[in-house]
């Protein structure tokens, strides 16, 4: 590896008793919105929600990625997946690349099989504006059966 990246991670509230797992293992096996980094040793320097509608702890969590020495945030993919997905991903990620000055990535582990199949049947990423949001972790099928 030619290189280290130290990461933050920001997930969904309505995830708050996740333990990660999804996300820590794409992040290890540099797949879903991790396969930028496949020559970069990564390095997670934080890991919290959102704090629920509307947001209220990204400026703090940002701030404290920061001072941990995060190059980069990622948002996670719960916050693409969930039902609805997060009204304000826009909103968090132009706050973060603006207030600090850091790459913000749309992403983290695979969308799974099962997520993907229902969203595709309630037409919720029809849109073109979600084009570059759910591509990130598209991933090929195989992959993503494995995260269901």
């Amino acid at each position: 590896m030619s290189s280290k990246t130290k990461v933050g991670i920001i997930i969904c509230d309505r995830y708050r008793r996740c333990a990660g797992g999804k996300c820590l293992r794409s992040m290890r096996n540099k797949e879903g919105a991790f396969s930028i980094y496949q020559d970069t040793e990564l390095e997670l320097v934080g890991f919290t929600t959102c704090d629920g509608c509307p947001g209220g702890n990204i400026e703090y969590a940002g701030d404290e990625m920061i001072k941990n020495g995060a190059e980069v945030i990622h948002l996670a993919t719960g916050l693409v997946v969930g039902y609805p997905p997060c009204p304000h991903i826009d909103t968090f990620k132009a706050f973060l690349e603006n207030r600090y000055k850091i790459k913000v990535v749309i992403g983290t582990h695979p969308i799974p099989k099962k997520y993907l199949e229902m969203h595709t049947m309630l037409g919720t990423w029809i849109d073109p504006a979600w084009k570059p949001i759910v591509e990130p972790t598209m991933a090929d099928e195989k992959i993503r059966a494995n995260y269901d």
